[in-house]
């Protein structure tokens, strides 16, 4: 009991001078630690014959000990967060700082002037989900269950029937359905996405806005390649601020148009004349665009001898770099207020 007492009055005088988590740390190693006082006393165990006894009297030194020690510990964490406190306080009396005036991101601003282009000439907005099932996104395009464009490489699955969308043709897709044989005249703006690598011209995550025109054959208008023609390039010219561009179509494939042409437009930097940015043929690839395929007519339930259209898809992000000079994709998405003050 004597060498409990010492142990006591040792600790007592050692707390009292405890003043910082250092010492506090110090001192519970001394005394609660592996080789502490208290520990040590239980190696006198085997020396002891009321072995109950003593453990008992342990214990109790040892609460008797934590609960000053704790006492102790909650006093110094209270000091320091009232200096921490002290510290970050905040004058509430100071004028807050005024809102900076922002401007939209070039790539909305760019998508929004594309969407109000085709609003003038008639068209309607359509939306659709950017998760979408493999039917919409591929079968209902023509696009058959071999088809190269559903390799694992070049989309982002979710499971064996749901993915992320590749274009915002599903959209195209799910609006015919549910107009079936009716006169149809739409855009689908939205972010679509595919496994690629991102450099200064390419992201996995990018904006399209898809058009689509669809229109009974009995009618005095049509929807052939001369109206197609006609309505990109009044788009164009409208986009790229009237500069009289010409609109030259060159043949290609699309599963869900046929016939299918790749769109180029003159230069925007040489006019036409021929520079490095345009190789040399004073012509620039803006979108792809086609006739209608009549499966995917008949896919969604139109009479495909009776409905004929068009439709196209235009590349957000292309316009925007060719129309402002931007020489990499990701000045789009990075949100640089140094740079979306340029325009």
């Amino acid at each position: 009991m004597k060498k409990f007492e010492e142990i006591r009055e040792q600790f007592k005088l050692k707390i009292n001078n405890v003043n910082n988590h250092q010492s506090l740390k110090e001192l519970k190693v001394e005394f609660f630690g592996k080789k502490g006082l208290i520990t040590g006393l239980m190696s006198e165990m085997k020396n002891i014959e009321d072995k109950k006894s003593y453990g008992q009297a342990i214990n109790d030194l040892k609460c008797e000990l934590m609960a000053q020690y704790n006492i102790v510990e909650q006093e110094i964490n209270e000091v320091l967060l009232n200096e921490q406190l002290k510290k970050d306080a905040i004058d509430v009396t100071l004028p807050g700082r005024k809102n900076k005036p922002a401007k939209q991101n070039i790539l909305l601003k760019t998508a929004r002037e594309i969407e109000m282009i085709f609003i003038e000439m008639g068209y309607e907005i359509a939306i659709g989900p950017e998760v979408e099932t493999d039917f919409y996104n591929f079968e209902a395009l023509n696009l058959d269950k071999n088809h190269p464009a559903r390799d694992m490489q070049d989309t982002f699955y979710i499971n064996e029937h749901l993915l992320l969308r590749t274009h915002t043709s599903g959209i195209q897709s799910r609006t015919l359905q549910a107009n079936a044989n009716k006169d149809l005249k739409i855009i689908c703006p939205g972010k679509v996405y595919r496994r690629d690598d991102d450099d200064a011209t390419h992201s996995h995550q990018f904006m399209q806005i898809e058009g689509l025109v669809v229109i009974n054959k009995k009618q005095n208008i049509s929807a052939s390649m001369r109206e197609l023609k006609t309505t990109l390039s009044i788009f164009a010219n409208k986009i790229f601020a009237g500069e009289d561009l010409e609109v030259r179509f060159r043949q290609s494939f699309f599963p869900f148009t046929e016939p299918s042409v790749e769109v180029d437009i003159t230069c925007s930097r040489c006019k036409g004349s021929g520079c490095n940015f345009c190789k040399q043929t004073g012509f620039i690839e803006v979108l792809g665009a086609g006739v209608i395929h009549k499966n995917v007519l008949k896919i969604a339930g139109y009479d495909e001898d009776e409905y004929v259209g068009f439709a196209f898809g235009i590349g957000v992000e292309r316009i925007a770099l060719l129309k402002h000079n931007i020489d990499d994709i990701r000045h789009l998405y990075i949100n640089d207020e140094r740079f979306n003050k340029q325009f």
